[in-house]
């Protein structure tokens, strides 16, 4: 794949951009018609160059070399070539309708409209950054609306790679301008696509020229440790190719690729995981490809037999496909102190994780029938303006074996595998998911949790109130109904909060609800906290102190005399930290919300016994707009936690010691250590399993950061998620 880009950005002249392109044609494309549209379109921009001082013709041909390499079809490709006509030369897209099909015009029109589109949102880059982000967002909602046909997309992204790759001929500015816009726009959309060969390049590119000294850095690291990485990659490929062959498969039924992660995905992960490149746990890499399903299982098991597996980054993708059909098996191993992703999957899979959406085209040709394929990615919550929202989103949302089930009036829908009845609503309209109360599949009344079946017919009831659970955020399948049940979660979240907390207040201090709300108003910072979980105890405390200079002025000497006699103490009953001004010697648990350990909770006082509720519940929520009295309470997380983590230590007589006796200070237990080999300054990993009362991972990194680094760290309880 590399090297393909490479010949790309190393061709500056047509001549050789048109050889490129025949060298690479698959024999089903019609080569006389693209040799006659690369004359028409060498006269159509004739006279024009690029800032680079080349012909410009050369830049269109080039497209068309990466939309051929994608898998793109006849059409595609001439398109490709055409993309540009129609916007900078003297011809129409009558000239173009009368010489090519009006599937070739389509695809040409709708490549001239993204333009036009663009022009509306002026992205620029002395704009702030929340601006321009806006304004790229903004622009790739309308991106998307305006599409017909997904095609249209690969193109423009084949488009966007040669750009990017030529991008040395633009002024700096310009270079972060296009860069940013890339990354925020294009690069998400070739990841929704599932076309990880564009995703990557475009993301690595934009990453070179927005944070150049980051990118050179990691650049710089793998070039000076090229041979030390290629050395241990080939000795494991060469240990593994033994232990398949031991276990009875030849050398025809498998294929080992060796890998190391693109710049800008070893970026993200050092960002996220705080960590050098030293310590990205994927950083060397390995794909198993075989032929066929059973033999990724069996691949596997000997994997797991010979070398010892991270259990905590096991993925299984091909029994659970990701929603864009990606199919491949992922787990992680230490070997000789090293540490290896595998990836498992046939040569089908490969395809598939490699090509995407266009891996359904290639090989193929005259696939005219393209109308399906952009429902599903117009139904994506575009208007987020957090771009690290919009990956959950993408991630959660991409492109799948669809399913097509209808409406009652025979409109037909594409959802993705195992969507759920509400994903079906949402695709009808937002307000339909929102209000939907059941649903009627095939006739019989069904729950909105049903899984649908290719080829159900549905339809949607709705109430007039909402009766959403923030539970079914899981559930769902489709983003734009993950998207819609959080922001309905978050708000609800926050008026239940509000009404918590002025309540707890109301009870503490024996004022009206009212006079609460009243005075906190006069208070941004605590009535922020009172739409936020709920506040510590020294809160309390400090608007105890607030309370009473405020009644100075406007209470009576009785009234400040009650509050300075107002006690706020702390009792633990069980699992539970209980809040109260007054004595509570008992708690219960109401029957219809069944809250467990973690759940957000709330309790509602009846004498001194607190009554316990999910803080979702129905019932709970009918109690508050009751005003009835509520106690604030939390669970007593001091409860000892299990977590594995592995950390690397200064390669000196001591740092163990020093490590362990600072564990033991902080009262986290040793339950299980492993130490690997030593390497230059520091010692390779050492694997534990500890024991504490700290329930908050950040909490724990942070403690365990100032004596080690930190490359990787898990509750254990969370081993398989």
């Amino acid at each position: 794949m590399i090297s393909f880009f490479k010949q790309i950005q190393r061709i500056t002249n047509a001549k050789e951009a048109e050889e490129f392109l025949f060298t690479n044609l698959s024999s089903h494309i019609n080569h006389k018609l693209i040799s006659k549209c690369i004359a028409f379109v060498t006269k159509a921009h004739d006279g024009q160059f690029r800032k680079s001082g080349e012909p410009y013709v050369t830049h269109p041909i080039l497209v068309a070399c990466t939309v051929n390499f994608v898998g793109g079809d006849e059409d595609m490709i001439i398109a490709a070539l055409l993309h540009d006509v129609v916007e900078d030369t003297t011809y129409s897209l009558d000239d173009v309708q009368k010489q090519y099909s009006d599937s070739i015009a389509k695809l040409v029109d709708g490549l001239t409209k993204i333009t036009d589109i663009k022009d509306d949102f002026k992205i620029t880059s002395k704009k702030s950054d929340a601006t321009l982000i806006k304004a790229a967002l903004s622009f790739r909602k309308m991106l998307i609306a305006s599409i017909e046909d997904v095609r249209i997309l690969v193109i423009k992204l084949c488009d966007r790679v040669h750009n990017m790759l030529t991008l040395d001929a633009l002024t700096p500015t310009k270079q972060i301008k296009i860069a940013e816009e890339t990354l925020v726009v294009f690069a998400p959309i070739a990841h929704r696509l599932g076309i990880s060969i564009l995703k990557n390049i475009l993301e690595d590119k934009s990453f070179y020229y927005i944070l150049r000294d980051e990118y050179i850095k990691i650049d710089q690291y793998l070039i000076d440790n090229q041979y030390q990485l290629d050395n241990k990659l080939n000795e494991f490929i060469e240990k593994l190719k033994v232990k398949l062959y031991k276990n009875g498969l030849s050398e025809s039924d498998f294929e080992i690729k060796a890998r190391v992660k693109h710049h800008y995905s070893i970026y993200l992960k050092m960002q996220r995981k705080g960590v050098n490149i030293e310590e990205v746990l994927d950083l060397l890499a390995i794909r198993v490809l075989l032929k066929d399903e059973n033999s990724c299982y069996c691949t596997l098991g000997i994997i797991h037999q010979n070398f010892r597996p991270l259990i905590a980054r096991f993925k299984d993708y091909i029994a659970i496909p990701k929603e864009n059909g990606y199919q491949t098996l992922h787990t992680t191993v230490f070997d000789s102190s090293n540490i290896y992703e595998i990836q498992i999957r046939t040569l089908k899979m490969h395809d598939n994780a490699e090509y995407g959406l266009a891996a359904h085209w290639k090989y193929k040709s005259n696939s005219t029938n393209f109308d399906n394929n952009v429902k599903w990615l117009k139904s994506l919550e575009y208007s987020s303006s957090d771009v690290t929202e919009f990956y959950e989103l993408a991630k959660n949302d991409l492109y799948s074996d669809d399913i097509i089930v209808t409406s009652p009036k025979g409109t037909n829908f594409t959802l993705p595998r195992e969507a759920l009845a509400l994903d079906f609503a949402y695709a009808i309209h937002s307000d339909v998911g929102n209000y939907a109360k059941e649903a009627y599949i095939n006739g019989e009344s069904k729950s909105l949790l049903t899984i649908l079946k290719n080829g159900d017919n549905v339809l949607i009831k709705t109430n007039e109130e909402m009766s959403l659970r923030c539970s079914w955020v899981n559930t769902v399948k489709t983003s734009k109904a993950k998207s819609n049940i959080k922001i309905y979660c978050k708000n609800r979240i926050r008026e239940i909060n509000y009404m918590v907390n002025t309540n707890i207040l109301s009870n503490l201090f024996e004022k009206d609800i009212a006079f609460v709300q009243q005075f906190i108003s006069k208070d941004t910072k605590f009535c922020e906290k009172l739409s936020q979980d709920i506040f510590i105890f020294e809160d309390l405390k400090e608007l105890k102190d607030k309370l009473r200079t405020h009644l100075v002025d406007n209470g009576s000497f009785f009234n400040r005399l009650k509050l300075s006699f107002t006690k706020l103490s702390s009792n633990k009953i069980d699992n539970l930290l209980i809040y109260s001004s007054s004595t509570i010697n008992d708690v219960g648990y109401d029957y219809c919300c069944h809250p467990k350990f973690g759940d957000e909770i709330i309790s509602f006082k009846e004498g001194k016994k607190i009554i316990v509720h999910h803080k979702l519940c129905e019932n709970a929520k009918k109690m508050m707009q009751n005003h009835k009295k509520i106690v604030f309470v939390e669970w007593n997380n001091n409860l000892r936690r299990s977590y594995y983590l592995i950390v690397s230590l200064e390669n000196r007589i001591g740092s163990l010691g020093e490590f362990l006796e600072y564990l033991a200070k902080n009262s986290i237990s040793i339950v299980m250590l492993q130490i690997g080999n030593a390497r230059s300054d520091y010692v390779d990993y050492c694997e534990m399993k500890i024991d504490t009362n700290i329930n908050s991972i950040n909490k724990v990194k942070t403690l365990l950061s100032k004596k080690s680094k930190v490359i990787e760290l898990y509750e254990s309880k969370d081993a398989y998620k």
